[in-house]
């Protein structure tokens, strides 16, 4: 039985409905998902599908949480009140223990830092916790020499950035971005879950494999000393896995800003709406040369953690170089391991936000984005 889709599309936008019906008929029976879209500022696409889902149903979305992280140090760059060019230890001297003294906050950004994670690894609470997280991480040695390679910090890099935000402000990342872009917004993105607003989340599913997908999945090299086990803090025994993490409460209540964010789909395009366009009447949140800033390239090539392609501007992934190549230049945002995605395009005024519940295959960004994004982007150019 197919499913019903629910909400609207603007004029001249129909063939995003249509591509996003389509999936869903192709889907599991028990797909649920938000598409939600901007074009300079005015809600084009606002669709959801599955059963017991609404269009203000929240969903863990583990690093699309890193674009929210990062907006908020955007703005104080743009402030005055972080120099990307200074030394982290300006702010924060501990962290230049064992050799990472010379790291300046545009390489800790851009993934060149190489603290990745800790030998030891991590336990289940102190992964919810920012500072914990950054408190142990500062007495680690690098995993590569800072500044020659990079590699994604998963689980720890809003930990680190947020300890520089704290360090210069007194204010956390998740206290910022309440203050400066969820409530004047009112935005459904959430780096702390309120307790009242406990009954709209949803469960995050785990990703069922066909038997084919299975066997991909069964045949990827894995070890429990890669860079890639210590990244997603894999190589310690009986570690939760990252399903656990986004369905834990204590992870929802202190948002880490890493990958424990809350969201939806309205909620993460109308940040990045917010950021690029403007919402509601307001200015624009990012400043010309702020949003060329962050969106230029400064990571590219082979990701010593994720052993394959990717492109990092400032604490956001580039969009059009490491996903979507038809965007404009310039893109930012982030995707999220159970196929959420947020960005910004701002040549064309794009803003993009999708969710879902059921972790996607093979993780990542939803392969269904692709489709999506090309639909929703041509869309926007024809109008």
């Amino acid at each position: 039985m197919t499913q019903e889709i629910h909400g609207t599309v603007a004029d001249g936008f129909e063939a995003v409905r249509e591509e996003f019906a389509a999936f869903v008929a192709r889907e599991r029976p028990d797909y649920e998902g938000q598409l939600c879209a901007y074009v300079h500022g005015r809600q084009v696409v606002d669709l959801w599908a599955g059963e017991g889902a609404a269009a203000d149903s929240l969903y863990g979305v583990f690093s699309t949480t890193k674009g929210a992280a990062h907006l908020v140090v955007a703005l104080l760059v743009q402030d005055g009140t972080l120099e990307l060019d200074r030394k982290v230890t300006y702010y924060w001297p501990e962290f230049g223990a064992e050799g990472k003294g010379a790291v300046t906050l545009r390489d800790l950004l851009a993934h060149r830092a190489g603290v990745v994670g800790l030998d030891a690894g991590f336990g289940e609470e102190e992964l919810a916790d920012d500072r914990a997280i950054a408190e142990r991480i500062a007495d680690q040695r690098p995993f590569w020499r800072p500044g020659t390679a990079f590699g994604y910090h998963a689980l720890v890099i809003g930990a680190l950035t947020g300890e520089v935000v704290r360090r210069a402000t007194g204010r956390t990342t998740q206290e910022l971005f309440e203050e400066r872009v969820r409530a004047p917004y009112g935005l459904d993105f959430h780096l702390g879950l309120p307790e009242a607003l406990e009954p709209r989340f949803r469960s995050v599913l785990p990703m069922a494999p066909t038997p084919e997908q299975q066997a991909v999945l069964d045949a990827t090299p894995t070890g429990p000393h890669t860079l890639g086990s210590i990244a997603f803090n894999d190589h310690v025994p009986d570690a939760g896995t990252l399903v656990d993490h986004a369905n834990s409460r204590l992870v929802r209540a202190k948002g880490p800003t890493s990958a424990g964010g809350v969201a939806a789909a309205r909620g993460i395009a109308g940040m990045y709406a917010a950021a690029v366009s403007g919402l509601d009447g307001r200015p624009p949140l990012l400043k010309p040369d702020t949003i060329a800033e962050v969106g230029q390239i400064h990571s590219v090539g082979h990701d010593l953690v994720s052993q394959g392609h990717r492109a990092f501007g400032l604490g956001f992934q580039a969009t059009a170089a490491m996903a979507y190549p038809f965007l404009g230049a310039g893109a930012f945002g982030h995707s999220g391991a159970a196929g959420s995605q947020g960005f910004a395009d701002p040549r064309s005024g794009l803003a993009y936000g999708y969710t879902r519940r059921r972790w996607a295959y093979p993780g990542g960004a939803a392969p269904e984005n692709d489709r999506f994004v090309r639909a929703v982007h041509s869309a926007a150019l024809a109008g």
